[in-house]
Formats: C-alpha cells, sequence, structure tokens
C-alpha cells in the first residue's frame, strides 16, 4: 500500500487546505496517488502536520467536490476518478532537465521564493501569449 504523505510551506502565503488539495492534485497528475487509494485519515494529516482537524476536512470536502476524492463509512477518504497523467519518460525527462534549470537559478543567486515566482510569471506569460494567438 502507498503511503501518501502532505508537507505545507508556510512561506508560501496558500492556506494550509489549499496546499493540500494542490498535492493531491499533483499526486494524481503525476501517478504518485491513483484512483482507489487511500488518503491519510484527518486525524493523521492533522497530527503530522500541526494543524486544525478542521483545516484537513475542509481540504478532503474540496477534494470531494472536485470529484477527486469519496468517504468511505469506516474506512477513510479514498482516491476516485483520475486526471491525465504526465507519462512516465516525459516526467523522468523533463524532471532532469529542470533540475539542472534550478541549480543553475541557485547558482544564480535565486531563493525558493524568488523561483516560484520566477515560474508563476513565465507561466502567465506564456498563457497570455497562447491567448493573443
Amino acid at each position: 500500500m502507498r503511503v501518501f504523505a502532505f508537507r505545507l510551506d508556510a512561506r508560501s502565503g496558500v492556506p494550509t487546505y489549499l496546499q493540500l488539495v494542490e498535492q493531491v492534485r499533483r499526486g494524481l497528475l503525476l501517478g504518485y496517488l491513483l484512483d482507489g487509494d487511500q488518503l491519510p485519515t484527518v486525524r493523521e494529516v492533522a497530527a503530522a502536520l500541526v494543524v486544525n482537524p478542521n483545516t484537513v476536512a475542509k481540504a478532503y470536502r474540496d477534494l470531494e467536490r472536485a470529484g477527486l476524492a469519496a468517504p468511505r463509512a469506516g474506512q477513510g477518504t479514498f482516491v476516485v476518478g483520475s486526471i491525465d497523467q504526465v507519462p512516465a519518460a516525459t516526467y523522468a525527462r523533463l524532471s532532469r532537465s529542470l533540475r539542472g534549470w534550478l541549480r543553475t537559478a541557485h547558482d544564480a543567486g535565486l531563493d525558493h521564493e524568488q523561483v516560484r515566482a520566477l515560474v508563476a510569471a513565465t507561466l502567465d506569460d506564456d498563457q497570455a501569449q497562447a491567448g493573443a494567438a
């Protein structure tokens, strides 16, 4: 059985419950989570991350509304459905390339927050250009 562990970035400015939702969505996109996988219980996540259980429950409700998770009475919350995954070979190739780019960015003095901002701005620019075309 696969174990999915959540992580929080207190510096991100993103609410905790949204970070949890995004991590499940990312897990599905990258094949870390599959239809039928059980998510950790609300109590387990709350204890591991030292957050209010209501925050975790809110994230799980959002996942349910999005059709990505469903509770099973007495059993827990499970991943349902799927999202088009990045093919494993593509993921491996692009991940290697991205790690090289990240080393270059860090060598240039950028910290994680600056790297995130640069990536987000570049994605936004790319989307704007695609929309203008």
